[in-house]
């Protein structure tokens, strides 16, 4: 994998989107794509997609544009898609459940590889093992996790958030309505989809 390249974190957003672009040119059976045409697929501009995949160096051929599979090998490897990287989940209610059963997680690199919750029970459809809270510490050190997802309750999520970041979770991806407090080496994506649907409702006045 590349030496790790200080990259702004909406560039890092992008390289997600483009990498989708990427996968289903590959699908198509595309080997070579211009910068205008990956931009327009990824809905952005052709110098901000020359301006993000700039810092990786000259991956393109001017003329002929970039190589499919090339392209889409850099981005997996700048985003660790190219081997599984395991996940825990936290909180197994309704979301949780629900995300537990999404079958995308692996197509893009990502492992469940088991959810935690205060009272663990068997969850139709869900081939992940779910597992009491006192086991996540343990488990996380063993299978060197470094990224969970939470989905408990906005009153429970600081506490939780503690103790993952206190056993080396370095990424949370956040579904819980509240501001997480985290070290400056911790990252967190929050996900409010009240707040995201208050932002659509703008749009249909």
């Amino acid at each position: 994998m590349p030496a790790k390249i200080d990259i702004p974190r909406k560039s890092i957003y992008r390289l997600s989107i483009y990498q989708r672009c990427l996968q289903r040119l590959r699908e198509n059976q595309v080997d070579t794509v211009s910068s205008a045409a990956l931009a327009k697929a990824a809905g952005v501009k052709s110098t901000q997609l020359r301006k993000d995949l700039a810092y990786f160096g000259q991956l393109g051929t001017r003329g002929l544009g970039y190589n499919v599979d090339a392209l889409s090998g850099t981005i997996g490897d700048v985003l660790g898609q190219n081997k599984l990287q395991p996940v825990i989940l936290v909180g197994v209610g309704n979301l949780g459940s629900a995300l537990l059963r999404y079958g995308g997680f692996r197509k893009e690199g990502f492992e469940v590889a088991a959810a935690f919750d205060l009272s663990p029970r068997k969850q139709p459809q869900v081939t992940v093992p779910v597992l009491p809270m006192t086991d996540m510490a343990e488990f996380i050190r063993r299978q060197n996790v470094k990224m969970a997802i939470l989905t408990v309750p906005a009153s429970n999520a600081q506490s939780v958030v503690n103790d993952l970041v206190q056993h080396g979770i370095q990424a949370i991806l956040n579904f819980s309505p509240t501001v997480l407090d985290v070290p400056e080496n911790v990252v967190v994506n929050s996900v409010d989809l009240a707040v995201e649907l208050e932002n659509l409702s703008y749009f249909i006045r």
